[in-house]
C-alpha cells in the first residue's frame, strides 16, 4: 500500500532476531529494559530548552531542520539546505509546511537508514500518527503535530518527564556562563538532571581562526590572564572547575586524531607564544594541540571528568556548504583512525590511575577489534564508546557487540550514547539500543553461552549500571 491507504505501524518484534526460538528469548530480555529510564550521557540538546519550556513552534523545526541525520539525506536527494530551512528559528507555517512536505514526498530516500527508523518511532509513538509519510499524507500528518505541539503534554519539560529520562548531559563551549544550567538548578519547580559537558576542542586547535580571541575570552570568563602558556593552562583548569560546581561529569573532544605526544614546558611555552603572534606553524600548532589533549587527561585525573574521545572526521568538509550554513550541518566526513600508538604517551602516564575514566568512540569500524576492545581489556581506564554519529544503526551496533564483546566483555563498554541534537528522537534511539542488545544477548543464550537470567542481568546493568559508573553518574 502506499500514499493514504499505508498505514505507519512499526512492528512490536521491530529489529529483534528473525529466527523464532531465538527471538522468543529476545522478546523475553526485552521486557526487561523496556521501560528502565533514559541515561543520556553525551548529546547537543540545548538546555534553554527546559528554562524557557516554550512550546515547539512547528513539525518542520522539531523534526527536520535541526537535525542533520535527515537534511543530509534530503541535500543528497536534490534538495538545497535553504529550502530545508537549515540555521533558521523562524519559519513561517508556509515555510514549515513547504519543509515537511519535502520530507513526506521524499520518504523513500530514508528506507533502510536509522532515521528512517527513529522517525517512524517518534511520530507513532509520541505524535500519535498513523499513516506512513507522503506526498499525500504530509499535510495532514503536519496539521496532527502541530495540533499536538500546542498542548502543555507536548512542552520541552513534560516531554523530558514522560519520554523517562533520568538524566541527560548538554555539550558547552568552556567560556559558556552556563546560565541555563544555574538556572535549572535554582528551580524549584523543575525535577529533572541536566548536565553540562565540558567541550574544548577550539580552545585547543591554536591553528584554527579566532583561536586567539577564544582564548582571550576564556581567560575573561575564568579571571586569569592567558597571556602567556601557564595563565593558559590554568584558564581551562579553572573553567573545568566550574564546570564541575554545576554537575558536569564529562569533558569531551574531537580532533582530527587522537595522539597525544608530549613537549617540555619551555617548548610548549613557546609555541603558544608563536601561536598567539601568528607566527606558529602547521606542525608547531598540531603540537601544541596533542601536547594539550595530554593535559586534558592530567586534569581528568585530578578533577575526576570523564575524558571522551571522537577523533577522525574531517570537519567542514564542503566549503560553501559551511560558508553559507556553518558547522554541524551535514559534511562532516570519517577519516581512518588510529588510537593505539597515538594514545600511548597518555596511557603510559594515566592507563593505570584510579581517578581516569577514558571512552573511545570511533567511526572506523576497523579499530573495534583491533584497537579499542584490547585498550578497554587490559587498561582499567579505558572504556569502548557505543557506536555513535554515522555507526548508531542497527547492523553497525550488532558489529560492534561481536567486535568488541569477545575482547573486553560487557562492562568494559559505555553503554548507549545518543549524540543527538533531536530532542524527541532520544527515546527512538535508546529504545533501538535495547532491542539490539537483547536480540545480542538472546543470541548466546540460544548458543548456551550464557544462561538467561545472566542475559538479563547484562541487559539491565547496559541500561543502567555500566553508563552509571562509566560516566560517573
Amino acid at each position: 500500500m502506499t500514499g493514504s491507504t499505508a498505514p505507519l505501524a512499526p512492528h512490536p518484534d521491530r529489529l529483534l532476531p528473525t529466527d523464532p526460538s531465538v527471538r522468543s528469548i529476545a522478546r523475553r530480555l526485552y521486557r526487561h529494559v523496556r521501560e528502565l529510564p533514559i541515561l543520556s550521557p553525551h548529546g547537543h540538546v540545548d538546555p534553554r530548552l527546559f528554562v524557557e519550556d516554550a512550546a515547539f513552534p512547528d513539525p518542520a523545526t522539531l523534526l527536520v531542520t535541526k537535525d542533520h541525520y535527515v537534511t543530509r539525506i534530503l541535500h543528497a536527494a536534490g534538495f538545497s539546505l535553504d529550502e530545508l530551512g537549515v540555521g533558521r528559528d523562524d519559519l513561517t507555517e508556509a515555510e514549515s509546511r513547504s519543509i515537511w512536505r519535502a520530507l513526506c514526498s521524499r520518504w523513500d530516500v530514508l528506507r533502510g537508514t536509522p532515521s528512517r527508523y527513529w522517525l517512524e518511532s517518534e511520530l507513532s509513538e509520541i505524535f500519535g500518527v498513523e499513516q506512513r509519510p507522503s506526498a499525500a499524507t504530509a499535510d495532514a500528518i503536519h496539521d496532527r503535530i502541530a495540533d499536538c505541539l500546542a498542548k502543555d503534554e507536548f512542552r520541552p519539560r513534560a516531554l523530558f518527564q514522560s519520554f523517562g529520562v533520568e538524566v541527560l548531559a548538554t555539550t558547552d563551549d568552556p567560556a559558556d556562563d552556563l546560565s541555563a544550567h544555574r538556572s535549572l538548578r535554582e528551580d524549584p519547580t523543575w525535577t529533572g538532571r541536566v548536565i553540562p559537558t565540558f567541550r574544548p576542542d577550539r580552545y585547543l586547535e591554536a591553528g584554527r581562526p579566532g583561536w586567539v580571541e577564544a582564548v582571550d575570552r576564556l581567560g575573561e570568563v575564568a579571571g586569569i590572564d592567558t597571556g602567556d602558556y601557564t595563565g593558559y593552562v590554568r584558564a581551562l583548569e579553572e573553567r573545568r572547575r566550574r564546570f564541575v560546581e554545576l554537575g558536569a561529569t564529562s569533558a569531551d573532544h574531537s580532533h582530527f586524531d587522537v595522539r597525544t605526544d608530549p613537549l617540555d614546558p619551555g617548548e610548549a611555552e613557546r609555541i603558544y607564544r608563536a601561536a598567539r603572534a601568528d607566527a606558529a606553524t602547521p606542525e608547531e600548532t598540531t603540537a601544541l594541540r596533542r601536547h594539550m589533549l595530554l593535559e586534558m587527561a592530567r586534569m581528568s585525573t585530578e578533577d575526576g571528568l570523564v575524558m571522551t574521545l571522537h577523533p577522525g572526521v574531517r570537519r567542514n568538509h564542503h566549503t560553501p556548504t559551511f560558508q553559507a550554513h556553518g558547522s554541524d550541518t551535514g559534511h562532516d566526513i570519517p577519516v581512518r583512525a588510529e588510537f593505539t600508538e597515538a594514545l600511548r604517551p597518555l596511557l603510559e602516564r594515566y592507563g593505570t590511575h584510579p581517578n581516569l575514566h577514558l571512552v573511545l568512540f570511533t567511526l572506523d569500524e576497523t579499530t573495534f577489534s583491533r584497537e579499542i576492545a584490547p585498550l578497554a581489556g587490559f587498561y582499567p581506564s579505558v572504556y569502548a564508546g557505543a557506536p555513535w554519529w554515522f555507526l548508531d544503526a542497527p547492523e553497525a551496533v550488532r558489529r560492534f557487540r561481536g567486535a568488541v564483546t569477545e575482547t573486553a566483555g560487557f562492562t568494559r563498554t559505555s553503554g548507549f550514547i545518543d549524540d543527538t541534537r533531536a530532542f524527541c528522537s532520544i527515546p527512538a534511539r535508546h529504545d533501538m539500543s535495547r532491542r539490539l542488545d537483547s536480540g545480542y544477548l538472546a543470541g548466546l543464550v540460544a548458543e548456551h553461552r550464557l544462561a538467561e537470567d545472566e542475559a538479563a542481568e547484562v541487559a539491565v546493568e547496559l541500561c543502567t549500571t555500566i553508563p552509571r559508573g562509566v560516566f560517573k553518574l
